[in-house]
């Protein structure tokens, strides 16, 4: 199957085009097409991950034609062991996100789901792209449907929050568009070749450690706004908090590794000699954000806001792990944007179950919900555990592994990380104690179990 990537790509448009000719009085029916369309995805990028080849180096399923020859532009899409499983993440969360919507989302369900779709095209897009300027176009595709995701079905304060991602992610854009447009041109001046196509300039260029340092920047400061870095995380616990909880899920999961996977794709292979010399800088923001991020979600009274802070702490540690240089804590990291996706993603499910069911997100209104729902409070422990790197978990593995090749490479920033690991156990089982235990404080909390 020459062109599996290019199904994988487009099946949530084909989707999105019948879609369209969908009447807008048909919910149900457009619950279930949607549905369906996500879950054929996944099983399409399931044959991609059966059919990989682990032990081969370089791009595979590669697909490659000439889109605007004249410019050096080409429809080229390839997948390697990193995208793999962030592929596989999106479509994985795509039928879950898709089933969480089904009582939450209640107006307005055609636009929705089509935006939803357009949204999924734009993330593959992105971990798919061999080309620059086709990397671009989905990097920025990516954030329409988002604003409207949060604009239109977020909360009290979606409007702000909306043109807050909008604006940050979209300033991140431009800078990484100059430095597209300068390998570009540096590429020709060395080669006399005009290509956007990503393998040819990483293998041609060799630029100076200053040329590295700015073009770093430009593109450093595009993917840390999105990852987020502290002091770039601003926009995150608005969009958070004031998103659908399909769109926190979309978020947490997945749009948050795209900053990372832009530093481990393209920083660390194009600007080495950079990457070496501002190590210091990238591993005391990502320490000040695992800290910090862990000490504000200590103190937080809304549920989802928490957890939002709580992406900025683990983020800081797969920042930690990319920037190691080395095998163990690269690695590390690589694990721990999927298992992040997976339990953060379910946490913010969780959350927003008892939100629609009780109205509230506030921590001090819950009590005693073990004894009333005894069934749910198990599975949320089970990801209250994962999140915080419980070992047996899924999220050990990846934080073990970051501290490790941390380790390896500067100690001092390893063993204040590991404080990171003791301040996230402190907030996540402090809060679950909060919320699942005690004596049940709110009477209708006594119609959950129905």
């Amino acid at each position: 199957m020459h062109n599996l990537l290019s199904y994988i790509l487009f099946i949530p448009i084909i989707g999105t085009i019948i879609l369209a000719f969908i009447r807008s009085e048909n919910v149900k029916f457009i619950r279930i097409f949607t549905l369906l369309v996500t879950i054929i995805d996944f099983v399409v990028s399931l044959i991609l991950f059966v059919r990989f080849k682990p032990y081969v180096l370089g791009m595979q399923f590669v697909v490659k034609k000439e889109w605007i020859k004249s410019l050096g532009i080409d429809y080229h899409l390839g997948v390697d062991g990193i995208s793999l499983l962030l592929v596989m993440l999106t479509t994985f969360l795509g039928p879950i996100i898709i089933l969480s919507t089904w009582n939450a989302i209640k107006e307005q369900v055609k636009k929705f789901m089509i935006f939803y779709l357009i949204l999924q095209t734009g993330i593959l897009g992105v971990f798919l792209s061999m080309d620059f300027i086709l990397f671009y176009i989905f990097w920025e595709a990516m954030l329409v449907p988002m604003y409207f995701l949060i604009g239109i079905w977020g909360g009290p304060r979606r409007i702000y929050a909306a043109v807050k991602f909008f604006l940050f992610t979209m300033f991140g854009g431009v800078l990484m568009l100059v430095g597209i447009l300068a390998l570009y041109f540096l590429n020709y001046k060395y080669t006399g070749v005009y290509t956007f196509d990503i393998n040819i300039i990483i293998k041609n260029l060799n630029l100076s450690p200053n040329i590295q340092t700015w073009l770093f920047l430009a593109f450093g400061i595009a993917f840390a706004i999105k990852v987020p870095i502290f002091p770039f995380h601003t926009w995150l616990p608005d969009a958070h908090v004031e998103a659908p909880t399909a769109g926190s899920v979309i978020l947490a999961g997945v749009l948050l590794k795209m900053g990372t996977y832009g530093f481990l794709r393209f920083c660390l292979p194009l600007f080495p000699v950079a990457s070496e010399e501002l190590f210091n800088l990238v591993a005391v923001l990502a320490v000040i954000g695992i800290l910090y991020g862990a000490m504000v979600s200590m103190v937080q009274p809304d549920l989802k806001k928490l957890v939002a802070f709580s992406s900025v702490s683990h983020l800081g540690f797969v920042m930690l792990g990319i920037f190691s240089f080395n095998v163990t804590g690269i690695q590390g990291g690589i694990i721990q944007m999927v298992n992040h996706g997976i339990s953060t993603g379910a946490l913010f499910l969780i959350v927003g179950m008892i939100y629609e069911r009780t109205h509230t997100r506030m921590i001090e209104d819950f009590g005693g919900l073990a004894s009333q729902i005894p069934i749910f409070s198990a599975f949320f422990m089970v990801v209250v555990l994962s999140s915080l790197g419980l070992p047996g978990t899924n999220g050990f593995v990846g934080e073990f592994l970051i501290l490790v090749g941390t380790f390896l490479n500067n100690k001092v920033f390893a063993i204040l990380a590991a404080l990171g690991v003791i301040f996230t156990a402190v907030y996540l089982l402090w809060m679950y104690q909060r919320v699942v235990f005690g004596k049940l404080k709110n009477e209708k909390f006594k119609l959950l179990k129905d």
